[in-house]
């Protein structure tokens, strides 16, 4: 196998690994998927982010976040803030099944809004600096010349899993056009963001 081709399988394995889990934004994705509601903004703003943090910890970001455990802490608070926030809304939801239906509930959020949301819940979460930024980039060292090829298998990674978490929950819309459906998904949701921030404000990053 060419060298370039391992490198890039290599990075897209490893893309896939850090990102393929129960969190914030793979949930949030999730159910913009399932609501049909912004979805394209919002697995672009994910795809997109993951491109950046994943070229910067290539170039050598990583020893710049680590040589910065005092910024780390101020996105950790921040980010376990909006997680509870988000958390209490998703329990809102979950409380009060009569909002809850295959469109939401109401108008959609605006774009802005979406966006918003999508940005904070990746660029607030300081994990995504160690396992982006530090950890990939440096294991991208591992392949001396060819690190570009590892970057853009992980953000390859990045867009397949974005993508299909996206557009691949039309697939279970006909079981969310049960409101008790969404109670359960929120109720989850609501679950993973407080268990989330919890874990953020215990953290010592």
């Amino acid at each position: 196998m060419p060298p370039a081709l391992l490198a890039a399988l290599s990075g897209l394995a490893l893309g896939l690994s850090l990102i393929v889990a129960i969190g914030s934004q793979n949930a949030f994705v999730l159910r913009q998927g399932l609501l049909a509601q912004r979805t394209g903004a919002v697995v672009l703003v994910c795809v997109l982010s993951d491109a950046v943090l994943i070229t910067a910890g290539v170039a050598g970001a990583g020893a710049v976040v680590r040589s910065a455990p005092g910024v780390l802490d101020v996105v950790r608070f921040a980010g376990a803030a909006f997680l509870a926030a988000y958390g209490v809304l998703a329990a809102r939801r979950a409380l009060h099944p009569q909002a809850l239906d295959p469109r939401g509930g109401g108008a959609p959020a605006s774009l802005a809004a979406t966006v918003g949301t999508a940005l904070a819940l990746t660029w607030l979460n300081p994990h995504v600096y160690l396992d982006t930024v530090v950890l990939l980039g440096s294991i991208a060292q591992n392949h001396p010349g060819r690190q570009w090829w590892f970057a853009a298998g992980a953000a390859l990674g990045s867009a397949l899993w974005f993508t299909a978490l996206g557009y691949g929950a039309a697939l279970l819309r006909p079981l969310f056009a049960r409101p008790r459906a969404w109670q359960v998904l929120d109720a989850l949701i609501a679950l993973v963001m407080f268990t989330l921030a919890a874990s953020l404000l215990l953290s010592t990053v």
